[in-house]
């Protein structure tokens, strides 16, 4: 245990529950214990991992799932962050996806991260949900401003935040499951999500 792991949580960080949000085709809701042996089965897929960053393990775990909802659920209980399981409306309410959001530090210049089972790839649900979170941050909270980030070779999760409006502003050396690579950086300003909103919807 280092110094920072005894600082209290800052109040000003603090995310409130995480509310259901809904989509068009969505509904986001707060994830569930048994959301567990569904992660496990839809998350440890190489296509899923390869561009996530290196503090996920791979190969992944049996007991991985579970861990991760044990993370899940304190971060939620201590309000440091908000979670979702990502399903289909009008569903069978089983998880194809999470998406995560927690307040800017000041400092690691991100806010967001999801994954997506491939087998929903390429429908335009992933710009969905995380333009219902976007708006959700950006109007419902009222925050100025989000940093995004992701993988240079990641080109969908590039798309993602180019469809949203955000700025690409700096690329840093990282280090992902699938080896060292480089970070980009976006910031999307609720000036600029708020013009794109009241343009026709991109999928």
């Amino acid at each position: 245990m280092t110094p920072e792991d005894d600082k209290p949580f800052p109040e000003h960080q603090r995310m409130p529950p995480p509310p259901v949000l809904e989509t068009e085709r969505l509904i986001l809701r707060p994830p569930r214990e048994s959301d567990v042996p569904t992660v496990q089965r839809r998350f440890a897929q190489w296509e899923v991992v390869r561009y996530l960053t290196s503090e996920v393990p791979w190969p992944y775990p049996a007991d991985g799932a579970a861990a991760h909802w044990r993370r899940m659920s304190a971060e939620i209980a201590g309000r440091e962050k908000s979670h979702w399981a990502i399903t289909l409306k009008g569903g069978d309410d089983e998880l194809i996806g999470l998406i995560v959001l927690w307040a800017d530090d000041g400092q690691s210049r991100d806010q967001r991260g999801f994954w997506l089972d491939p087998e929903f790839w390429g429908r335009g649900l992933m710009t969905e949900a995380a333009g219902r979170v976007t708006d959700y941050a950006l109007v419902d909270l009222g925050w100025p401003r989000l940093w995004l980030t992701n993988a240079e070779v990641n080109p969908a999760s590039h798309r993602v935040k180019e469809k949203q409006g955000a700025e690409l502003i700096d690329r840093t050396p990282a280090k992902y499951v699938y080896g060292d690579g480089i970070r980009v950086t976006w910031r999307l300003t609720r000036e600029a999500w708020l013009k794109r909103r009241q343009a026709p919807a991109i999928r």
